[in-house]
């Protein structure tokens, strides 16, 4: 499947790019960031570019598609929303994101998400979207429910699950 930018009032969401490496590198080296994803801390630039070559090969594999979130005329990304673990065959993919923290608390994720929600419904087919933000991380917990996602679980690591469903009348 071809990548597709999207666009809304305040934001570009385009492809991630190589040349996204030094904003990459500071989201997955950021403390902040990292205390609310379970994931391995950025140490260089080099893991933030094999990171993209990753996200790229993933794509490029229909296994996921990451958007980077641009603010319209600028060039540098600001966080990220990524489909991954997809399920195809289930009509189902788990929804990420993550945002730099001097871009936090604008409502710029909340922008970004509704016009990946809606893609991902009308055009990638899923009728499930599911979420596993960290319980403590209650921003995304908030952000979530006010999306219209219901909690519908618990996992190791203290995650909690949410699901969106497409309703067909």
């Amino acid at each position: 499947m071809p990548f597709t930018p999207l666009t809304t009032e305040r934001l570009l969401l385009r492809e991630i790019r190589l040349d996204d490496a030094e904003e990459v590198f500071r989201l997955r080296a950021d403390d902040s960031v990292n205390a609310l994803i379970d994931r391995q801390k950025a140490l260089s630039i080099d893991d933030a570019t094999a990171f993209i070559q990753k996200i790229l090969a993933n794509s490029a594999n229909n296994e996921g598609v990451m958007w980077a979130i641009t603010l319209i005329g600028e060039a540098k990304l600001v966080g990220t929303v990524v489909y991954w673990n997809i399920e195809w065959e289930n009509d189902k993919a788990e929804i990420g994101y993550e945002m730099l923290p001097e871009h936090q608390g604008k409502g710029i994720m909340t922008e970004a998400l509704k016009k990946v929600l809606d893609f991902g419904f009308t055009k990638l087919g899923f009728k499930t979207i599911a979420a596993e933000p960290k319980a403590i991380n209650l921003r995304s917990v908030k952000l979530l429910e006010k999306l219209g996602f219901d909690r519908a679980g618990e996992i190791e690591g203290g995650y909690v699950v949410y699901e969106l469903r497409i309703t067909i009348v």
